[in-house]
């Protein structure tokens, strides 16, 4: 799931469902990373000004521009959808496995494999602790509204799509925190519990009723239409919200990057085997179960995608601006498009096995 979440169902039929924002966006991060480790080497006195503004562990200005842009997603998601959760068991059986049961721990295994033997050398201790809880913050939030985007590229069912993304928040609210802290925990990472609480209470919770309070408002003005016209109009500011949290990331990054200029792709390296490994295993699983493509395709998509919003304020309240679980999550951003549109590739190349007479879903 990355800043272009505010996608719903309703739009699944765009014709550019990326948009030109969305399909650019690995160069646009990659604008600003370069442009926030520059301000950061030039400005350190803004960027250490900036991480003073925070109440307890959580600074206000990312603040603002996580909920910035997690709040027109959560508007999107319709609740309503869950009286079809019954209709196709299989994906979602499926999918909350993958979800839940598989991406977490295999991230937090890549994170210790890399981290704590491939790359020993090539890292301090404390640092690997840190990239290895940024990914695993990330494996632990697979996306939501995003696939709404994956789905419509393998022309998945909208309807399916839209009911895995609405359970898949309910669970979110439920495991994420639980998930995250027992991994970290058997990681030897000291888990602050308040501070993993209220983050999940500021970034879940609070922005899914008010996203769940404005779609009701909206709906009782109009139709699903209105809903639209509504989330389209904050893309700007989703923008925005994503591009400057990035450059104040990497700008509190900057002297460490400079210094490890390679510590980018040895981030990236795990996070990309992550993604394609949890979209073979879902992939396949529903290939065995002779699953219809339109429903494989969106099984497969959710887990490989991450809900990078959500992983990136938790590790900024959890370990700070400047820490290397914050830039961790922050790389999931840039690897995430390009390896999501291969995996669509794959999913229409594949497209042909998954035509039988007598489909389950």
């Amino acid at each position: 799931m990355s800043v272009q979440c505010e996608i719903a169902a309703k739009q699944l039929t765009d014709s550019d469902p990326l948009g030109f924002f969305g399909r650019y966006l690995t160069i646009w991060v990659a604008l600003c990373i370069a442009t926030g480790i520059g301000l950061g080497n030039l400005f350190p006195h803004w960027f250490t000004w900036l991480s003073h503004l925070e109440i307890g562990h959580v600074n206000l200005l990312v603040a603002i521009l996580i909920w910035v842009m997690i709040y027109p997603m959560m508007v999107n998601i319709d609740f309503n959808s869950l009286r079809h959760i019954g209709e196709r068991p299989k994906g979602l059986i499926v999918t909350s496995v993958t979800n839940w049961l598989v991406k977490p721990f295999t991230m937090a295994a890549l994170g210790w494999l890399f981290f704590e033997i491939v790359f020993v050398d090539w890292v301090t201790p404390q640092n690997a602790k840190e990239y290895i809880a940024g990914m695993i913050l990330l494996g632990s939030a697979p996306c939501t509204a995003m696939v709404f985007v994956w789905s419509q590229l393998t022309k998945g069912d909208a309807t399916y799509t839209l009911v895995q993304v609405s359970l898949n928040d309910i669970v979110m609210i439920l495991v994420y925190a639980p998930i995250v802290a027992f991994l970290l925990g058997i990681s030897d990472i000291v888990v602050p519990w308040e501070t993993l609480l209220l983050s999940v209470v500021l970034y879940v919770v609070i922005p899914l009723v008010a996203g769940y309070l404005t779609r009701v408002q909206l709906l009782q003005r109009g139709s699903e239409e209105r809903v639209t016209q509504f989330t389209d109009s904050l893309k700007p500011w989703t923008i925005v919200g994503l591009l400057l949290t990035v450059v104040l990331l990497f700008g509190f990054q900057g002297e460490i990057i400079l210094a490890q200029p390679f510590v980018i792709l040895l981030i990236a390296i795990p996070l990309i085997i992550q993604s394609l490994g949890v979209a073979a295993i879902a992939y396949t699983w529903a290939w065995l179960w002779r699953i219809p493509i339109e429903i494989a395709g969106p099984v497969a998509l959710i887990g490989s995608s991450n809900f990078f919003e959500l992983a990136v304020a938790v590790a900024i309240s959890l370990f700070g601006l400047n820490s290397g679980a914050a830039l961790a999550t922050v790389v999931g951003v840039l690897v995430e498009v390009p390896v999501m549109l291969f995996i669509v590739y794959l999913v229409n190349r594949t497209r042909p096995w998954f035509i039988w007479e007598n489909a389950h879903v």
